[in-house]
């Protein structure tokens, strides 16, 4: 009876020394997800790059287009999406809804917002509201600077060229990445021409740039100049299959003054995302706490002590 009591015990020892599994299929090595080339989902991609890699997993991060992305998304061809804006992307939201084959995880941000602006010559010219527009059509050569194209903000604007609200029939939508818009942007700060362009926060263009954001779209880009929050998007199969991973990225969140910092070292230091991320991260090891509370390695070891040891390298 003794000899079974001990065995028993050494038993117990043995598997209380054993590290957890992290409850994730092999399957879920590979984390496959999108970014559509703006820099702020660049960051916080980056971010998660950072946890997946030092807990054992491969981030495998594809460039698409907002609608290409959600497409992607809803086929299966990613797992999660850390980029979905609202209200701007709510008919994307809508539709995988409908599909019911994804689950939002996380709203990753409030603070942010998303709609048009002018540059300093632009304010002086006395534009404070998307109906003081039409009247200084000339002195902006009648363009709106997009993003890229397909995005939801430039359907908005085309929407409402093709409406002619505020007068605007007649205007152009000209339509670039987000890296272009700015650079035209800013040389036409240089010159001293007026520009009226997409502009949003998080993003470092509003300390580069003396940024005035329009009043009076509210129909266009919502209340409170285009106020906005950011979600995180699984799909559900993947979550089930992956709990350990989608556990991350249920506390994974993010704040403006965050992001405006990681989003300074991609675009005014030429840092990878990352790299930019890796970096913050050594910085602010108090965040890891949360992000990380019950979140495992692939094998099974503690989560924090793996992404410390990666950082802090």
């Amino acid at each position: 009876m003794r000899l079974v009591q001990m065995t028993s015990l050494a038993a117990l020892l043995a598997g209380a020394a054993l590290p957890a599994s992290a409850d994730d299929a092999a399957s879920c090595e590979t984390v496959r997800y999108s970014g559509p080339g703006w820099t702020d989902i660049a960051a916080t991609n980056g971010v998660a790059a950072v946890l997946f890699e030092a807990l054992g997993y491969t981030p495998d991060i594809a460039t698409l287009s907002v609608p290409v992305g959600y497409e992607a998304l809803k086929n299966g061809q990613t797992d999660m999406f850390l980029g979905n804006w609202l209200p701007a992307q709510q008919k994307f939201r809508d539709d995988l809804d409908a599909n019911g084959g994804i689950e939002e995880l996380v709203q990753n941000l409030e603070g942010a917002k998303f709609t048009l602006a002018v540059n300093k010559p632009g304010a002086e010219a006395g534009v404070a509201d998307f109906a003081d527009l039409d009247a200084h059509k000339d002195a902006f050569d009648g363009k709106i600077y997009g993003i890229e194209p397909g995005a939801p903000a430039n359907q908005s604007i085309q929407a409402m060229i093709e409406a002619d609200d505020f007068g605007l029939g007649d205007w152009t939508l000209v339509e670039s990445g987000e890296q272009a818009m700015l650079a035209q942007v800013g040389r036409n700060e240089s010159a001293g021409t007026p520009s009226v362009f997409l502009a949003w926060a998080p993003h470092p263009m509003n300390e580069a740039i003396d940024i005035t954001y329009l009043s009076g779209g509210d129909a266009q880009f919502g209340p409170d100049f285009g106020g906005a929050t950011v979600h995180t998007l699984a799909r559900r199969e993947w979550v089930e299959s992956c709990p350990n991973a989608a556990r991350l990225l249920r506390q994974l969140t993010f704040d403006v003054p965050m992001e405006n910092a990681l989003m300074g070292d991609i675009l005014n230091d030429g840092m990878d995302p990352a790299e930019a991320a890796s970096a913050w991260i050594a910085e602010h090891p108090e965040r890891l706490e949360a992000w990380l509370d019950g979140v495992t390695t692939l094998d099974g070891k503690p989560g924090i002590e793996a992404v410390k040891e990666v950082v802090q390298q």
